[in-house]
């Protein structure tokens, strides 16, 4: 019999497997609908089933009057802004580099909690945080780092992507307030409800309305049920359970292990290139991760 233990470090696995996923998916429905339709599609799944295992164990709970302006800022930030630019982006990002840029993360939230929260950076983290850039560069100019002094390197959708893992950083900062006083689920819930809700005002006031959905071939509903059900449901599900009995410190050490699903999924399932600057680029931006969370 499997004990307790092992099922949390199993949910926490599956999560991130299904976070690495997801930029293949992304990356390969986005072929035939527009990223807002895809967000639409998405978290409309992710908040009704957060929303019912919230319900189920039992934390739904309104929130206090002074929270809703806050939580709908997270939503916006962290699902309608976010998942535009990542989705947008893999228009032309491939979707390795994509997952070896959203690795940095770690990265960039240490650097607001310097700017922000005053919080101490040391040498080793310092070293990291060099390392992690080295390593995009490498990545985003596919090895070929004399393109740099001419600025002719990497794509609209590798920037995109950049302006994402930054995005997300500030969304971090800003949750640490609501996660301090209410369980992650029922705050996520909210979020993803507030993002859905901008994402809809988005789709039928500017976009394509449901126009697009009829388009959606047998493989692209595949990839957008994964993206909902899985991605934005069940692996936040998992996540949040991990985090209840694993340290954040602990728990971050199996995102490493996402971007490795990413190339490895995209290799497999949309045919894209595992090449050594990749590779190589992305261990360096493991490194660099791994120096700046070491404490």
């Amino acid at each position: 019999m499997i004990n307790k233990k092992a099922i949390i470090y199993i949910e926490a696995l599956f999560a991130v497997v299904i976070w690495g996923a997801n930029f293949v998916a992304t990356k390969d429905v986005v072929r035939e609908i527009s990223p807002v339709t895809i967000i639409w599609l998405r978290f409309g799944m992710g908040f009704l089933i957060l929303g019912a295992a919230t319900a189920w164990r039992k934390q739904f709970a309104l929130p206090q009057k002074g929270e809703w302006a806050y939580l709908a800022l997270l939503g916006f930030l962290g699902i309608t802004f976010h998942q535009w630019l990542q989705a947008t982006g893999l228009v032309t990002a491939a979707a390795t580099t994509t997952a070896w840029i959203v690795a940095t993360i770690p990265v960039f939230t240490a650097l607001l909690g310097w700017l922000v929260l005053r919080e101490k950076l040391g040498w080793l983290a310092i070293v990291g945080i060099v390392l992690a850039a080295f390593g995009v560069l490498l990545i985003v100019s596919k090895g070929n780092l004399s393109a740099l002094a001419t600025g002719d390197f990497g794509t609209t959708g590798d920037f995109l992507v950049l302006i994402s893992a930054v995005n997300w950083a500030i969304f971090s900062v800003l949750s640490r307030r609501g996660l301090a006083s209410q369980p992650a689920a029922r705050m996520m819930f909210y979020v993803m409800f507030f993002g859905w809700l901008f994402t809809s005002l988005w789709l039928f006031g500017f976009g394509p309305g449901l126009s697009e959905i009829p388009q959606l071939s047998t493989r692209g509903w595949g990839n957008i049920l994964v993206l909902g059900i899985l991605g934005s449901g069940l692996a936040y599900i998992a996540w949040f359970d991990a985090l209840r009995e694993i340290p954040a410190s602990r728990l971050s050490a199996f995102i490493y292990i996402e971007p490795l699903v990413t190339v490895l999924v995209a290799a497999l399932w949309i045919n894209e290139t595992i090449s050594a600057a990749s590779l190589i680029g992305g261990g360096i931006v493991i490194l660099g991760v791994y120096l700046v969370n070491r404490r």
